[in-house]
């Protein structure tokens, strides 16, 4: 998809456009997420340099209070494995999959090249991590990762912002107070730019960039409109982790962050943990949002349990539905690859379809958006034996088919019935 690059346009009509759209794809009056939009409740996710109407087909992020919960896709290079084709095709497939979202997290190859590829063929809006490139960067100029200059990040900031991206994770709350309450745990930082942000202020004795200089982070992402989501960089990895004082500090501070955001008239969102114990998310969920003012949250999951290894795109989702019944309004996929490798595209489609079942179980549960009407259609041509209509309802139709079409018998598609009870079908009994 092709971007009209031009900088700075008047944002009062852009959010205007914004607000009509996102009204009308979760069919909420438009007052309703402009209300959102200035109380901070509410988040739309769209770079000023891609111009001054939305693309054709592009589809901008918005979450927040009320809205559908959403999903955010990762993708990325990692220095073992560089392919900007197999991006490419993780990319068509996370938001054919049906991706709200998708994240570069790329630290292998040529970061920009990829990244503008992502920019250019997106139909959705696009986050980073910029904090990535930086030490990339830094350790290609044989520099070890507590050697990054923080110029040299904010340029990077500036860069990613400048090209396109709509929200970054950008860790300000690994503070050196923060990180010190690390010591005991079990498994540390478990977060990549968590964990290169707190080996920086340990080694040079200063104070994280990003919070020290909160402001002038600020004016560079207030200049495109690009969204900071405040990266939990000290979440738990681990059950044993989950709720400790580290955790419950760096969230303290970003809440502290979030109001600083809104003053500047910046979007602002927090991302969450992480691992955590099943019975302790919903609490969790609602007293986060307390303490970060009702800011959009974000989630890694929770993983509700450490020891499924291969199928963590499954205890992600447990916990993603907990979290989004609860108040969590984004989830970030799992994929079965968590923990063991790069996900592959089979993975991609795996955890964005386990991620998104989750954030439908919440929109029913939370009453949202006429969720309940799709299942309740689905159930109804269910019975009707329609295989059809029930197609149209399904979140992955092609897995429909693909599994009615190879397991379907001679007599079951003669009785319009599947192989499972063929003629004893209950539905057409009763």
């Amino acid at each position: 998809m092709g971007r009209k690059k031009r900088l700075f346009p008047n944002y009062s009509n852009m959010k205007n456009e914004l607000i009509k759209k996102t009204a009308r794809l979760e069919n909420l009056p438009e007052e309703y997420i402009k209300k959102g939009l200035d109380r901070g409740d509410i988040a739309i996710f769209y770079n000023n340099a891609r111009g001054f109407s939305i693309p054709v087909g592009f589809r901008p992020l918005a979450v927040g209070k009320g809205l559908r919960v959403k999903v955010n896709a990762n993708i990325g290079t990692s220095p073992d494995f560089v392919s900007i084709e197999k991006e490419r095709e993780k990319l068509c497939v996370a938001i054919e999959s049906g991706a709200d979202a998708v994240m570069d997290l790329s630290t292998g190859g040529d970061i920009d090249k990829i990244r503008k590829m992502v920019l250019e063929e997106s139909t959705v809006s696009v986050g980073t991590v910029p904090i990535y490139q930086a030490i990339c960067e830094t350790t290609k100029r044989n520099k070890s990762p507590e050697q990054m200059g923080g110029e040299h990040l904010f340029a990077v900031i500036e860069k990613h912002a400048s090209d396109g991206v709509d929200f970054m994770t950008l860790h300000c709350g690994v503070t050196r107070k923060n990180v010190a309450l690390t010591k005991k745990r079990l498994t540390g930082i478990v977060s990549r730019g968590g964990a290169f942000l707190a080996r920086w202020v340990i080694a040079n004795a200063q104070e994280n960039p990003l919070y020290e200089e909160y402001d002038r982070l600020l004016e560079t992402l207030k200049k495109y409109n690009v969204t900071i989501s405040l990266g939990d960089g000290l979440r738990p990895g681990s059950l044993k982790d989950a709720n400790d004082n580290a955790q419950n500090a760096e969230l303290k501070t970003l809440g502290e962050l979030v109001v600083r955001a809104r003053k500047k008239g910046v979007s602002v969102i927090v991302e969450g943990p992480g691992h955590m114990p099943l019975n302790e998310i919903a609490e969790h969920v609602r007293e986060a949002k307390k303490i970060i003012k009702g800011a959009p949250y974000y989630l890694l999951g929770p993983l509700v349990t450490d020891i499924a290894a291969g199928y963590d795109h499954i205890t992600g989702a447990i916990g993603g539905a907990i979290a989004a019944s609860a108040g969590a309004d984004f989830l970030c996929y799992v994929t079965p690859s968590e923990h063991l490798s790069l996900p592959d595209i089979d993975d991609v489609k795996n955890g964005v379809m386990a991620s998104r079942i989750a954030a439908h179980a919440a929109d029913i549960a939370k009453g949202l958006n006429e969720a309940r009407v799709l299942d309740d259609k689905m159930s109804y041509y269910r019975k009707k034996l329609n295989w059809q209509e029930q197609k149209k309802y399904a979140l992955d139709p092609s897995k429909f088919a693909q599994i009615r079409e190879k397991k379907i018998s001679r007599t079951s598609r003669r009785a319009s019935v599947c192989s499972m009870c063929g003629s004893f079908c209950a539905m057409k009994q009763g």
